[in-house]
């Protein structure tokens, strides 16, 4: 589905996309909120356009599961950046396009207030519509012929899209847009609809039609002529025809090319798959060279990503760092991450150490991975994941009748159900809000579940009885945080914490056993 079939009938928006259900595509709802995908296109977005906004968000959620595809993005991604007069044409382009592509969401979507009506914001139109249909389709076409004047590229990504606008300039919507228009007793009709000859109207979307004008001049001559009113002379007689006519001709014309061209036209632009398909690739255009942006903003810190075929999940990385964190935390520590035969990590440590940011980090790196992008690490080298699941404790959202323990439950079985080998898993702990024998006899069961499919999974957890049991079987890895003077290094290390440091955490917040006692002593 495109985007303008999205849009339907409303004002475009550019978090219209929304992610798969559970099971039908690499991101759900429940990690689409967990992976924090707003604040990764917050951070990665340098699209100029709305398309180009739109096109970018919905590759992230709902990123491709395709090693080819996503490989020949990266290409694209790659040759723009090596290609400065591609680039720099595609700059040229896009800052045009952004002048008029207001204009263009008006023409589709904007209520016609007519002529006496005072226009509150965007989505309203002042008068009969003729400026907004100017500049809309000179969004469109500026922008398609601009792009079909560059140099063939290279790479396939770039030429499937260059060739979709190819396809476009053969269309029925292009040639309407392009003009004429014919207005007939059969309707609307493009150059390409007329077989032969017949009486029709031409559109011109401007209120100022000089030839009208000089045919109503001419009949009023003719009129003077067998009846004298003094037209010619200029008398006073001129101002009693010629006034009343000015003042009906606005309306009358006006009004007829808004509600028998403008708006039948706007009509079928927005239905138009045609059109829907070739806005799509001005906004993928347009979301390539945001990636190539924010590549060149931190070229330093980032690199792209070799991609590998595998049966199943694996992911290498040196040095990485959260995508969203680290840009505005230049101190921000990075980590090296590899698991492969292992499938299962174990990550303990007290809260506030880093354990949560890592996993968010390793998951938004796959995700940025997946959409063609630069990542933040040194290297990184990486299976595509046909599902990303990221589960953590949703307390406001507790099943009715089954409590906190039921609630998550049912969400694991979800993840396990639409889990394969090729799946990436991030557990935020398992099994709350039951007994401690409980809770260690169903988190093994579930993990090892998720072992036997043969995906990688982490879990992170402050039990590290659990952990112990895993390892005493050979099965996965342990990482805990590491600590300095009793404050977190952000490093994780291999081991297990067996310490909570809960009382750190009370003491920075200002309510441990002390200030308990001093509360209650002042009070």
């Amino acid at each position: 589905m495109t985007l303008l079939q999205m849009w339907q009938e409303q004002w475009p928006d550019i978090r219209v996309s929304k992610p798969a259900e559970t099971g039908a595509g690499v991101l759900d709802s429940g990690a689409f909120k967990s992976i924090e995908v707003d604040s990764v296109f917050d951070t990665i977005n340098h699209a100029q356009t709305v398309i180009g906004q739109a096109v970018l968000f919905r590759s992230l959620a709902q990123p491709s599961d395709q090693l080819q595809e996503i490989s020949e993005k990266q290409q694209a991604v790659q040759e723009i950046l090596a290609t400065p007069e591609l680039k720099n044409a595609l700059q040229h382009l896009l800052l045009n396009a952004q002048k008029n592509e207001k204009s263009f969401y008006q023409l589709l979507f904007a209520k016609f207030l007519g002529s006496g009506g005072t226009a509150r914001d965007d989505a309203e139109i002042e008068g009969y519509g003729y400026q907004q249909y100017r500049r809309g389709i000179r969004f469109i076409l500026g922008f398609v012929d601009g792009v079909l004047q560059l140099n063939k590229p290279k790479c396939r990504y770039l030429d499937a899209l260059f060739s979709e606008l190819e396809a476009f300039t053969k269309s029925r919507v292009y040639s309407l847009m392009s003009g004429p228009v014919y207005i007939t007793e059969k309707g609307i009709q493009s150059k390409i609809d007329r077989r032969r000859f017949s009486p029709a109207i031409i559109f011109k979307p401007r209120i100022f039609k000089p030839l009208l004008i000089a045919s109503i001049f001419a009949a009023l001559v003719l009129v003077n002529l067998f009846v004298p009113i003094g037209l010619l002379s200029f008398s006073p007689m001129f101002a009693i025809f010629l006034v009343p006519l000015m003042l009906i001709y606005f309306p009358i014309i006006g009004g007829f090319d808004r509600d028998s061209c403008i708006k039948p036209l706007r009509e079928e632009f927005r239905k138009s798959n045609d059109l829907g398909k070739v806005l799509d690739t001005l906004g993928q255009l347009d979301e390539l060279m945001s990636l190539v942006k924010y590549a060149e903003a931190n070229l330093d810190a980032l690199v792209l990503p070799e991609l590998i075929e595998a049966k199943h999940h694996k992911i290498s990385l040196k040095n990485a760092k959260n995508p969203v964190l680290s840009k505005v935390d230049a101190e921000y520590v990075g980590n090296d991450f590899t698991i492969d035969q292992e499938k299962l990590v174990l990550i303990t440590g007290p809260n506030s150490g880093g354990k949560t940011a890592f996993c968010k980090t390793v998951t938004q790196i796959q995700l940025l991975a997946q959409i063609g992008s630069y990542v933040p690490a040194d290297s990184a080298t990486l299976a595509v994941a046909d599902r990303i699941f990221y589960q953590v404790p949703e307390i406001s959202q507790l099943d009715d009748g089954e409590g906190r323990f039921g609630t998550e439950l049912k969400r694991t079985k979800a993840i396990f159900l639409a889990s394969t080998a090729k799946s990436l898993v991030v557990l935020d702990e398992l099994s709350e809000g039951t007994t401690f024998e409980e809770k260690m006899e169903t988190s093994a069961n579930v993990l090892n579940g998720f072992y036997q499919k043969g995906n990688n999974t982490i879990l992170i957890t402050h039990n590290h009885q659990l952990v112990d049991h895993f390892l005493a079987e050979n099965k996965g890895i342990a990482l805990q945080v590491e600590f300095m003077d009793e404050d977190p290094t952000h490093k994780l290390i291999p081991g297990i914490s067996r310490v909570s440091h809960a009382h750190r955490v009370a003491k920075k917040i200002g309510f441990s056993k002390e200030d308990i006692a001093g509360y209650l002593a002042n009070g």
